[in-house]
């Protein structure tokens, strides 16, 4: 693990204190629209993250989930983007399930390039360096390099989702794929993370998925420890598009497992 991966864990560490602080107490939450909340943790959080990361890169953009854009509004100039999700799973904070997590991602040209992904509750981390590896990090500060199993058959796969309405593109792309499993997964930083561990070994969102900042460390995790992160329809996601949702979806998995997925997918989407 380089230094810019280690300074980034320690980034993420300390804004998982911050959100624990707000977390194991009473705290109000508000709404930046439907089913869209936000609370003290995520801007204390977002606050943390960007004001380090600004005192360590001055010259780097901070394209931030709870900044305003004016704050990053010319980042598609620069060739390298920090990416952030101060507290993705805001939804599961608020239900006090445990399942979120802090996210920085460092995009480098047009591929992400460094990610860390930290679990405040279970103090579990999830780093990757593209063309060094990936790792997973202990409580306790042990670390696990990360390497994805391929599994070839559909059948055999345990997917990472989550779960929608019997309708929904999402369920008909599962009852399609016919998983061996589903694992009901809600932050997308989290799904990232059972594919990259061997937990799961496919992340499926054939939909809308986020935005770009919860796109940015997961795909340097995934891609690090071997598999392959795209859109849906099979194509890299870009980073300096236009707009920053990711709208065409999320698939990641090892190779030929993510290949297959695309092609038994293809169909639904066309039909969209």
């Amino acid at each position: 693990m380089n230094e810019l991966s280690s300074t980034l864990l320690e980034i993420a560490e300390q804004a998982a204190r911050e959100i624990l602080e707000v977390y194991r107490r009473p705290f109000d939450v508000d709404y930046k629209g439907p089913r869209d909340p936000i609370t003290e943790a995520d801007r204390r959080s977002n606050d943390l993250i960007c004001q380090r990361l600004r005192a360590l890169y001055p010259d780097v953009p901070v394209v931030a989930e709870e900044s305003p854009e004016g704050e990053w509004q010319h980042y598609r100039a620069s060739e390298r983007v920090f990416f952030v999700d101060p507290l993705d799973g805001t939804r599961e904070f608020v239900a006090k399930t445990d399942a979120f997590v802090v996210m920085i991602g460092l995009l480098e040209g047009d591929r992400p390039t460094h990610g860390v992904l930290y679990a405040p509750v279970a103090r579990r981390a999830w780093v990757g360096e593209l063309g060094s590896g990936a790792w997973e990090v202990s409580p306790e500060g042990e670390v696990r390099p990360l390497r994805i199993e391929a599994v070839t058959s559909l059948a055999a796969a345990k997917v990472a989702s989550s779960r929608s309405h019997p309708d929904s593109l999402l369920e008909r792309a599962i009852r399609h794929l016919g998983p061996a499993e589903i694992k009901p997964i809600y932050s997308a930083g989290l799904k990232a993370a059972a594919v990259a561990s061997g937990e799961a070994d496919v992340y499926l969102a054939p939909e809308s998925a986020g935005f770009r900042w919860d796109s940015c460390a997961p795909e340097a995790v995934i891609v690090a420890a071997g598999g392959r992160y795209s859109d849906a329809f099979g194509r890299a996601l870009d980073y300096r598009a236009p707009r920053l949702e990711n709208d065409g979806g999320i698939v990641a998995a090892a190779e030929p497992l993510h290949a297959r997925v695309i092609e038994s997918i293809a169909d639904l989407l066309r039909e969209r």
